[in-house]
C-alpha cells in the first residue's frame, strides 16, 4: 500500500507496529489457550465503518490459514452495523472450532453484542461494554427527514412499541377500540409499509439473538434463553445503553469472565494499538490536509481492520482532495472524490505487502 509523498496514509508513523501487536496477540493465545483474530470497525469521523457482510469473505481467508482449531477468540471493537451478518459469522467461525469466545476491551454495541450471542465466552475488561440489540430500520416508506428531503428518518423497533406501550400505560387506554384509535394515529404519521418493517425487523431480531444463543456449546434454560433476549431488545430503554461487564454477567447472565490484572492490561494495550492505527481519535478533516502549496492531494485512510498472527487486512478509503483557493483567502472549497472503499490485503507471511 504505498504512496507518493502528497498520499496520507493512516498507519504511517503510529507508535505501534505490527509486530508490537502480534507480540500482545500471542500473549493472549497463551493464557487463552487458543488462537486469536482481532476485527476493529473504526468511528472516526468522516471514514467510519460498520459490520457488514463484506467480512465474511475476508475472515475466511483468516480461518482457513489457521486451520481449525480447538479455541478460536475474536477480539471485537464496534460500534454495530447490519444485523444478519453476526449469524453468517458466528456460523462460519464455528467451521473450524467447537469453542468460540469474544474479546471485548471497549464496546462491542449492536451488531457487535449479536456476535456475543453466539460466543461460548465473553472475556470482558474493564472497560468493556455491550449495548441493546434494538434495531433502528430505515427503507422508501420511513419518514421525511424536514431537515434533508432526500433523506429518510430510521424507525426504531422499540420505539413503536413504547409508543403503544404509553398509551396502554400511562393513557389508560385499555380497549379494543381505544388502542385501534392511537395505532390509527400512528399510522397517519408513519406509512403502514414501514411499520410493517418495523414488526419484521423486531421478530427477526428476536429471532436471531435466539439462534445465536443456540449456537453454543452449552445449553441454557428456556427461561434464562428469553431473560436474555428481553433484556437486551426491551428491557433497556435506550438504544445507546451501555451494558458493563458486571451487568452482563450478573443481571443479563451471559457467559462473562474477567481476565487478570496483567492479561486486561495487555488486551487495553492492544486496543490502543489499533485506536493509534485507525486514529479514532481524530477527526477526518480533508480541508486540513491539502497543504497550502498544494491544489490537490490523493489519500490514502484506513477504517477498520482484521488482523491474525499470518495475515492483516485493511477497509481502505482512497481518492483525491481538491481545494479551490487557498487557506489565506477564508473558508476555501474543498472537494473530495472517494475513488474506492474496499478490504484489502496489507500484510501476509511470505507475501510482498505493506503491513501496519
Amino acid at each position: 500500500m504505498g504512496g507518493n509523498n502528497n498520499t496520507e496514509i493512516a498507519w504511517r508513523g503510529e507508535k505501534m507496529e505490527r509486530q508490537e501487536r502480534i507480540t500482545l496477540i500471542k500473549e493472549l493465545e497463551d493464557y487463552l489457550g487458543s488462537r486469536v483474530i482481532c476485527y476493529l470497525t473504526g468511528d472516526r469521523e468522516n471514514v467510519n465503518t460498520r459490520v457488514a457482510p463484506d467480512i465474511i469473505r475476508v475472515f475466511f481467508h483468516h480461518l482457513e490459514t489457521m486451520g481449525p482449531r480447538p479455541k478460536m477468540h475474536l477480539l471485537l471493537y464496534t460500534r454495530g452495523g447490519d444485523v444478519l451478518t453476526p449469524w453468517r459469522l458466528v456460523n462460519l467461525i464455528r467451521e473450524y472450532t467447537p469453542f468460540f469466545g469474544v474479546i471485548i476491551p471497549y464496546r462491542a454495541y449492536s451488531a457487535g453484542t449479536l456476535i456475543c450471542l453466539g460466543a461460548d465466552e465473553l472475556v470482558m475488561g474493564r472497560m468493556g461494554e455491550l449495548g441493546p440489540i434494538d434495531p433502528s430500520v430505515a427503507n422508501a416508506f420511513n419518514p421525511q427527514d424536514p431537515n434533508n428531503p432526500v433523506a429518510r428518518i430510521p424507525v426504531s423497533v422499540e420505539d413503536v412499541s413504547s409508543y403503544l406501550a404509553l398509551g396502554k400505560e400511562k393513557g389508560g387506554l385499555i380497549s379494543e377500540n381505544q388502542i385501534l384509535s392511537i395505532f390509527r394515529l400512528l399510522s397517519d404519521r408513519v406509512h403502514p409499509l414501514a411499520l410493517g418493517n418495523v414488526h419484521r425487523n423486531h421478530a427477526l431480531i428476536r429471532s436471531l439473538a435466539r439462534k445465536l444463543l443456540d449456537l453454543r456449546s452449552f445449553s441454557l434454560p428456556e427461561t434464562v434463553i428469553q431473560e436474555i433476549i428481553d433484556s437486551l431488545t426491551e428491557k433497556l430503554y435506550a438504544h445507546n445503553y451501555m451494558i458493563s461487564r458486571r451487568e452482563a454477567k450478573q443481571n443479563i447472565k451471559l457467559p462473562v469472565s474477567v481476565p487478570p490484572p496483567l492479561i486486561e492490561k495487555s488486551i487495553w494495550q492492544l486496543f490502543e494499538g489499533y485506536e493509534g492505527c485507525l486514529r479514532l481519535q481524530e477527526t477526518f478533516s480533508p480541508e486540513c490536509m491539502v497543504p497550502d502549496h498544494e491544489r490537490e492531494i490523493s489519500f490514502k485512510v484506513i477504517g477498520g481492520i482484521i488482523e491474525s498472527e499470518d495475515r492483516t487486512d485493511g477497509f481502505i478509503f482512497s481518492g483525491r482532495i481538491t481545494r479551490a483557493g487557498s487557506k489565506a483567502e477564508g473558508n476555501p472549497k474543498v472537494m473530495v472524490n472517494m475513488q474506492d472503499q474496499s478490504w484489502q490485503k496489507l500484510y501476509e507471511r511470505g507475501c510482498r505487502c505493506r503491513g501496519l
